[in-house]
């Protein structure tokens, strides 16, 4: 049986191990694939995994032999989900490998907004702390969490880990999600989504992307943000608009803003937010620890042993 990966680099560059993977077939892992590579390089594969890489209606039907699709992580939007499902094609992600390492990014861009260690410390480099006339200096405002308000938009796993982290920190915790959960926690109060934007002090989205949440973040909610508000992003990029975060970010609607995400990854050199006032911008690196990628791996080759033994696990179509 032959297996293909279109893009394994970003799982692993080079610090985890296929071989769990080569002992199942015979095995091809291709670092990245460009569109027009996809058909050629999957052709004869009964299993393909791909991270990134895009498969259409018009390539599946070109891959008479493709038994499986394995998704390299949760969402799996870059698959035509109901055109495998027409060919009987089972296409399987992996649900739950990242959420604490991607609850503890979340915090890093927080306490990177509330006290500004990455510039301090390279004034500190450039010697400015050398030439100070007091034993200290700071020129950004150092926040405390404790006592400050954490909304959360979304409440799975990973939402779930965060409001823990923010209670954590003495934050007082508010949510909102489609359909209000039976098992809320003591310390997260269940609130709409427009109370939550005008109490937040810290509002950090973790819902998923669907038509209804695209731009959940524009013009309209961030105008009822706090003025003193951060807006986090780890969740996906199309949750926001990247120019009406900028702009807010120019006009002061709010304080600030951290996203892992934007709407097209790589950006574009012009993309606004990379020159927005007071917004940390990271190459999508949340789920990116080493302890995360293993586990990635880990059930991305336990979904295709599971397929082959006629039980297949973590299906989404």
């Amino acid at each position: 049986m032959r297996i293909v990966v279109l893009d394994g680099h970003t799982l692993n560059p080079g610090d985890l191990s296929w071989d769990s993977l080569a002992r199942l077939g015979a095995l091809t892992v291709h670092e990245r694939t460009a569109p027009g590579e996809v058909v050629a390089r999957a052709a004869g594969a009964a299993v393909v995994l791909t991270n990134k890489t895009v498969l259409t209606r018009e390539q599946l039907a070109r891959l008479p032999e493709l038994r499986l699709i394995g998704v390299l992580a949760t969402g799996y939007n870059v698959v035509d989900t109901a055109a495998a499902r027409e060919r009987g094609i089972p296409v399987c992600n992996v649900p739950d490998y990242g959420t604490r390492s991607v609850a503890q990014f979340t915090f890093a861009l927080l306490l990177e907004l509330a006290h500004h260690v990455g510039h301090h410390a390279a004034t500190t480099r450039a010697g400015r702390w050398s030439q100070s006339p007091d034993f200290c200096y700071w020129d950004r405002p150092q926040i405390e969490l404790e006592g400050l308000t954490l909304g959360l938009i979304g409440l799975g796993r990973i939402g779930r880990a965060v409001a823990d982290l923010g209670h954590a920190f003495g934050m007082k915790v508010v949510t909102t999600s489609r359909r209000r959960p039976d098992d809320l926690p003591a310390h997260l109060e269940f609130v709409s989504l427009d109370d939550l934007l005008a109490r937040s002090d810290v509002v950090s989205l973790h819902c998923p992307l669907t038509s209804e949440t695209k731009h959940l973040i524009g013009p309209a909610n961030l105008a009822k943000m706090r003025r003193n508000a951060f807006l986090l992003n780890t969740g996906r990029g199309p949750l926001v608009d990247d120019q009406a975060l900028a702009e807010a970010l120019r006009i002061g609607t709010i304080a600030g803003a951290a996203v892992d995400v934007l709407t097209a990854e790589p950006p574009a050199a012009d993309n606004p937010l990379l020159q927005a006032p007071n917004c940390l911008v990271t190459p999508h690196i949340a789920w990116a620890t080493r302890a995360a990628r293993a586990r990635l791996m880990e059930t991305a080759v336990g979904n295709v042993e599971a397929f082959l033994g006629g039980s297949p696990r973590n299906v989404v179509n």
